[in-house]
């Protein structure tokens, strides 16, 4: 789970989190439907009436946003690809998984499922609206939800990444071409195209004067072409990493201190003094742990010179590490999953070194320096 979000419990087995960004448009999304939407759409109602309404659908937009990750997360373990986490943020939610899919038909099955739960959801709440004309308020909800839910479920089928539709578009291309990456890039440069668009209607509304649907407009356009652009660059990455092992890249001159090292000597020591951002804890040469700057930010320094690098640091048994020989892209997706900067390089319970983001921004560079 991300350390900027809040853990929500599990569902399915799932750890799900709401990112801090959630509460800004939860404000915004409140504020519009109180002294917006709800007053046009139901007049005379108690000022109160209308801000507690807004605030219940803009919770409900968000239990259908979670239902849309859980669409694709369920059929995601169906085709037995792990899932790591669902995280709620601003724009809407993602589901990390472990492993990418491995055919076009489970790529698309995994990203259409959620696009059919916004649907599914949209049906079940016009279906339901009748059964509340009598209590108006109920009746508003349910009209709104049925809305909100087609106008998710459509959204998401616009084919540009990271949107549900790139992801469908990429497993028809894949599909055709049998090239995963030749999938990825083209759908990548299609997404980059229509975000291209919605920031030109964005533009276009912002000079008609309708300043803020343009600029909410413009934003979300911004907003994925960033994302494609990303995704052609995470390509371009992974192309390059192709065929490198961790051993070309790892760190073998490590940093080790002892179980009973304070952390004030260990900063002062090791950290200041020699830059580093991790060390292997080891007892009689066996490695019982790792500690890192992010672990000893989270200890007062007032405490330091008392607290030893046992007390502090992530025992062997939780150590998230890589062996080196796995493939140097699969060991950055795995920090990228686990939110970690630095992975010790082991064979058994024997460490051969460290590899950080820098060691592979580093060897990236020397190859494309070397031509190789």
């Amino acid at each position: 789970m991300n350390r900027s979000s809040i853990s929500l419990g599990r569902v399915f087995g799932i750890p799900i989190g709401l990112d801090y960004s959630w509460f800004l448009i939860f404000a915004l999304l409140t504020w519009s439907l109180a002294t917006s939407y709800y007053p046009a759409e139901f007049r005379n109602w108690p000022t109160a009436e209308y801000w507690t309404l807004g605030a219940v659908t803009a919770i409900m937009l968000f239990v259908s946003v979670l239902l849309h990750e859980l669409g694709h997360s369920t059929v995601a373990l169906r085709y037995k690809i792990p899932v790591n986490s669902i995280t709620l943020y601003i724009f809407g939610g993602v589901s990390q998984v472990s492993i990418e899919p491995t055919s076009p038909s489970s790529a698309f099955w995994i990203t259409i499922a959620g696009p059919a739960v916004s649907f599914a959801l949209a049906a079940l709440f016009w279906l339901l609206a009748p059964a509340f004309a009598a209590v108006t308020p109920l009746l508003a909800l349910t009209r709104y939800l049925a809305y909100i839910n087609v106008a998710l479920g459509v959204f998401n089928l616009i084919p540009g990444f990271p949107l549900d539709g790139g992801g469908v578009l990429r497993a028809i291309v894949w599909g055709i071409t049998h090239d995963a990456k030749r999938a990825t890039l083209i759908v990548a440069n299609v997404g980059r195209f229509i975000a291209y668009l919605i920031i030109a209607v964005g533009v276009w509304q912002i000079v008609s004067g309708n300043l803020i649907n343009g600029l909410w407009i413009a934003f979300i356009g911004w907003f994925m072409e960033n994302a494609a652009a990303a995704q052609v660059q995470q390509q371009k990455v992974q192309s390059l990493l192709a065929g490198h092992k961790v051993s070309e890249a790892m760190r073998r001159n490590y940093a080790a201190v002892r179980p009973d090292t304070s952390l004030e000597e260990i900063v002062h020591d090791h950290i200041l003094a020699n830059a580093r951002r991790s060390l292997v804890v080891e007892d009689m040469g066996k490695v019982v742990g790792l500690l890192t700057v992010h672990h000893i930010k989270e200890i007062p320094p007032a405490t330091w010179p008392a607290v030893t690098a046992s007390q502090a640091m992530i025992p062997t048994a939780q150590m998230k590490r890589v062996q080196p020989d796995a493939e140097l892209w699969s060991a950055l997706q795995e920090m990228d999953r686990d939110g970690v900067n630095q992975l010790p390089v082991m064979v058994d319970s024997q460490i051969q070194g460290m590899l950080g983001r820098d060691d592979v921004i580093s060897f990236l560079r020397i190859s494309r320096e070397l031509g190789a």
